[in-house]
């Protein structure tokens, strides 16, 4: 599985690196437009992200924004339902609108913070990443 970790905060983006990368390759974006680049990459290169965690508070651009621009170029590159990245937003902010927001843009799921390492591993079965 290949990872995308987008996340400004250093802690975070360790501990989700280290509790996913028995799940694949992780790369790391400190800001929302580093994530967007980092994706730009992947689809160009013909080795697309799998799951991308997105970070809802980011400088440059945030995770919100990132979660519209990659539906968009999916859907510019005509990537089938089936083969978009899986997106799992992560925030320690429990604003509903936000979130409900998140979820109009197609995000796959939602983990508040601090992450439970439990309950990302049935999110991730939840849809279907893992077994």
């Amino acid at each position: 599985m290949k990872i995308l970790i987008a996340e400004d905060d250093l802690a975070s983006r360790k501990f989700i690196s280290k509790m996913l990368s028995v799940y694949g390759e992780c790369d790391m974006a400190v800001d929302g437009l580093e994530a967007v680049d980092a994706f730009m990459i992947s689809i160009t290169e013909n080795i697309p992200y799998d799951l991308i965690c997105l970070d809802i508070m980011m400088p440059k651009m945030d995770g919100v924004k990132v979660l519209k621009t990659i539906r968009n170029l999916e859907e510019q590159y005509n990537i089938p339902p089936e083969r978009k990245v899986k997106i799992i937003m992560t925030t320690a902010l429990s604003e509903t609108e936000i979130i409900q927001k998140s979820f109009e843009y197609e995000c796959d799921a939602y983990a508040s913070k601090p992450i439970d390492m439990e309950k990302f591993k049935e999110v991730m079965q939840k849809i279907g990443l893992i077994e």
